[in-house]
């Protein structure tokens, strides 16, 4: 998936846990690994808003775009 998720460098920056976080946005925390893990195929923007709000960041310290490799296809 070109969109890499980096919510784990934040909860280590913030030295929060996956469980803290999922409670202070308000979202499970099997949806929380859904996400975090990359395997999501939608954010809704107020989880994003929430994400960053909890952890004081910007979406793009969420989320960033990485290029297909061309070897790879």
């Amino acid at each position: 998936m070109p969109i890499a998720v980096d919510i784990d460098v934040m909860l280590a920056r913030r030295k929060m846990s996956v469980g803290e976080l999922a409670d202070r946005v308000g979202i499970t925390p099997a949806n929380l690994a859904v996400l975090k893990n990359g395997r999501a195929k939608a954010v809704r923007f107020a989880t994003l808003a929430a994400l960053c709000e909890v952890l004081e960041c910007q979406p793009g310290d969420l989320l960033r775009w990485e290029a297909a490799d061309a070897a790879g296809g």
